[in-house]
């Protein structure tokens, strides 16, 4: 099942740029790049790079020239990472070109992509809720607390990484049908963000 695969590859991401914890750590991906795996370990790098950067901007006492460069950070790691779903959307439909879509076949409310990005997401925050959860020092009523937040997570995941497979098989079967639209984000466009294009003048 493509979720299960999924997942542990996130969970391999997440847990090899825990052993250094430092989000200037070069990616070093274990899969060839001809494989999917290698998409997926790539995108959820990012992810978990990402959510330290959020981490850290939220420092009361961080410098603000320091803020503002990490601001630009982010913004460039959300730019990867829409690229990134791009990709895995695409390795989608050369997979599912040969399908004859059936009649009344209908379109799900978002690619395959996108909902490997929520469980990649998903699995940054189990992760970080079982740290919560067992972390030594905590109150007894902080650990309860996360754990109870940690059984939903993992109730989630379940619920989710079903849903991905459903939506898989209906797409494999031509009970379904992927259309892509590729980003169109505007911000990071220098024709299209108006404090941008100004300054080029």
């Amino acid at each position: 099942m493509f979720s299960k695969l999924a997942y542990s590859v996130f969970e391999q991401s997440i847990n090899d740029y825990h052993q250094f914890d430092n989000v200037d750590q070069p990616i070093s991906n274990p899969f060839p790049k001809d494989k999917f795996e290698h998409l997926l370990y790539h995108k959820n790098w990012i992810d978990t790079v990402q959510w330290h950067f959020e981490d850290i901007i939220r420092d009361p006492n961080i410098d603000p020239v320091a803020a503002l460069t990490l601001k630009r950070r982010i913004d460039a790691s959300n730019q990867e990472r829409t690229d990134m779903v791009e990709y895995i959307d695409s390795y989608f439909l050369q997979k599912f070109n040969h399908v004859a879509v059936k009649e009344g076949a209908k379109i799900n409310s978002e690619s395959p992509a996108w909902a490997f990005d929520r469980l990649s997401i998903l699995a940054l925050k189990i992760y970080h809720m079982n740290e919560e959860a067992t972390r030594i020092g905590a109150s007894e009523e902080h650990r309860a607390n996360c754990q109870k937040k940690l059984n939903v997570l993992l109730e989630q995941r379940t619920d989710l990484s079903s849903a991905i497979d459903d939506l898989l098989n209906d797409i494999e079967s031509g009970e379904k049908f992927m259309k892509v639209y590729k980003q169109m984000k505007m911000y990071n466009d220098d024709d299209l963000n108006p404090v941008l294009y100004q300054n080029k003048k």
